[in-house]
């Protein structure tokens, strides 16, 4: 945690973006070392902003309270596709994703959460409304969307390339919905122009 937060300094960032692959071999699946990397940079300085991306620690309880907790000011975690192809998703589950983002927002209220997820998979338009309605249901008003590319041919084609014109289409839909913020755009990624969000 303190190397991180070193290397925070030394890049004299102002807004943070921490995440790590899933950690399901411990036994805190990685909770604690969010906490500590984030402790660790506010230490440095508190007005560094921090945002953690987190898998979803299979709902547990103390883990979602140690992350909500932790002195960050966004936390994310990615729905990734509509609930039709989560079949993509291996071991992850929709619904538990959605109660993921409702706990921790339950448990602070004064943090933002955030999520993301890719198109050109098959979605319909319809299908991402109704995700983003679910996201506003349980207080996640910050959200990025970005162009599905698949990584190798052993993963999920690319079934579409989306128009630059329905990602606009997508990001005004649901400013109107109720969203703080949205990042739409075939580039865009959960951290892409993270600092934008607040």
């Amino acid at each position: 945690p303190e190397k991180i937060a070193k290397s925070v300094e030394i890049l004299n960032l102002r807004h943070a973006v921490i995440t790590s692959p899933a950690r399901d071999d411990l036994a805190d699946e990685g909770a604690n070392q969010f906490l500590k990397v984030t402790k660790a940079i506010k230490t440095i300085d508190k007005d560094i902003r921090v945002e953690l991306l987190i898998p979803d620690f299979h709902a547990k309880e103390k883990l979602l309270e140690t992350v909500a907790n932790s002195g960050a000011e966004i936390i994310g975690h990615n729905l990734e596709t509509v609930p039709r192809l989560y079949t993509i998703r291996k071991g992850s589950n929709y619904k538990k994703s959605l109660r993921v983002l409702k706990r921790l927002k339950e448990i602070n209220p004064n943090i933002k959460t955030k999520s993301g997820i890719m198109v050109g998979l098959g979605e319909k338009k319809e299908e991402v409304f109704d995700l983003m309605q679910d996201l506003l249901d349980v207080g996640c008003k910050l959200l990025s969307i970005g162009q599905y590319l698949a990584p190798s041919k052993e993963h999920t084609p690319v079934i579409e390339y989306i128009r630059p014109e329905i990602f606009e289409l997508y990001k005004k839909k649901g400013m109107k919905m109720g969203f703080d913020h949205i990042q739409s755009s075939p580039y865009t990624r959960s951290s892409y122009l993270a600092h934008e969000y607040i």
